[in-house]
């Protein structure tokens, strides 16, 4: 069966706000602004040769676990992104609100 996680630790600097990011091995975006960059196909792998910006553009809670959608700017693929608790929380409630009035 293929490994569809493999967790990669690495620090990032934000290519959106600067921020520079201190990874845990799941860390899939910036905590501050919530944008990512398209760099895998499965979370992980590194595989995409994309690199387009993930913008954060949707929000769900299910059962109990808030998630943020993100979109990437260059090709459009999407992918749902648990909220982390160094997230922040000002960005995710604009968000959820910009959601809930569309």
């Amino acid at each position: 069966m293929e490994k569809l996680f493999e967790r990669k630790i690495e620090n990032f600097k934000c290519e959106t706000c600067g921020r520079e990011v201190v990874g845990n091995g799941y860390t899939n975006h910036c905590p501050e602004c919530l944008t990512s960059k398209h760099v895998d196909i499965n979370p992980g792998d590194r595989a995409s040769d994309c690199g387009g910006i993930m913008e954060p553009v949707g929000f769900e809670c299910k059962k109990g676990e808030y998630r943020v959608k993100q979109r990437c700017v260059n090709c459009g693929f999407e992918r749902m992104n648990k909220v982390q608790k160094e997230d922040n929380m000002d960005e995710v409630i604009k968000l959820a609100k910009s959601v809930a009035s569309k």
